[in-house]
């Protein structure tokens, strides 16, 4: 009797053109991997899967069986989603994220992800949105928060919050009272985001000016290196005003009344279609919740400075 276990594999294998591949998104072995694949063939009579130069692809009768292997595992999952018990929602989810949701809400979703599918595991990879999204494609991550909307083909996007971009200071610096200019600004290094990021090619154009001298841009991948920078007074950092709500409370940190305009940051979870997204799709919509009550939140706070 066919199994459920055996048709993901197969489902998984084709998907990822391998049966490494399909070990890792399964988290199990590629022996074990084999054994399904040869069991459902022996089952089904008939060879589904080609294996060439490491590269596995289906025969024509197994690109008939992706048809109904796609429809069963849907249907599963939303058997589960409808009628199952939460904890029944069980598995890795394998979850990239952008450090912008590290520094305000992701442990409260984590948080709730444990309360409400104890069942579900995550792993958690943090980088910058380009690789995030290259590994969201390739299918080494399920569901990423990034800077989007992803345009790539097969990708589903849901906003979970835009969040504004602050020039944000060190009091040492002096330039917490009243306007301050470009040409002010640009007297201090500005850091921010990693090059190859939307943040930091906004910056650039943004003190691209010809009355302006050549700014100096230190970039990092690390936020916390950018918040001790600009505490330091090391320079002016721009970057969300969410990310250092504490440093505003306490004062290490002043949000600059300047006329530069940066459009803010729109921040997605992004997952690719697949049949058995119901999961990536319920912790995508809790994400969404969290993120835009943790915005109403801040707001307010955020607003007396």
């Amino acid at each position: 009797m066919l199994d459920f276990r055996s048709i993901e594999t197969f489902l998984w294998v084709v998907k990822l053109g391998s049966f490494r591949g399909a070990a890792a998104r399964l988290n199990t072995t590629q022996p074990a991997i084999s054994q399904r694949i040869a069991q459902l063939e022996r089952e089904m009579g008939v060879k589904l899967l080609n294996r060439d130069h490491r590269v596995a692809s289906p025969t024509p009768s197994g690109r008939q069986m992706m048809v109904y292997a796609e429809k069963l595992i849907g249907l599963r999952a939303q058997m589960m989603a409808e009628i199952g018990d939460r904890s029944a929602m069980r598995g890795v989810m394998r979850l990239g994220v952008a450090e912008t949701i590290v520094h305000t809400w992701l442990p409260r979703l984590v948080k709730s992800v444990n309360e409400i599918y104890p069942n579900l595991s995550l792993e958690i990879e943090v980088d910058i949105t380009p690789n995030l999204s290259a590994r969201l494609l390739a299918q080494e991550i399920e569901l990423a928060f990034v800077v989007g909307p992803l345009s790539a083909s097969g990708v589903h996007n849901r906003v979970l919050a835009d969040y504004p971009i602050g020039f944000l200071a060190s009091p040492s610096l002096g330039l917490g009272k009243g306007p301050v200019t470009p040409a002010e600004l640009a007297r201090f290094p500005i850091i921010t985001f990693p090059r190859k990021t939307k943040p930091y090619e906004v910056v650039r154009e943004v003190f691209d000016r010809p009355e302006l001298p050549p700014i100096r841009l230190h970039a990092s991948a690390s936020l916390a290196t950018v918040i001790h920078m600009a505490v330091e007074g090391l320079g002016i950092a721009v970057i969300p005003d969410a990310i250092v709500e504490n440093e505003l409370a306490d004062g290490r940190l002043q949000l600059l009344d300047t006329d530069l305009a940066i459009t803010p940051l729109t921040f997605t979870a992004s997952w690719l279609a697949s049949p058995d997204v119901v999961a990536v799709e319920r912790v995508a919509e809790l994400a969404r919740q969290i993120a835009q009550s943790s915005l109403a939140v801040d707001a307010p706070a955020l607003a007396g400075h």
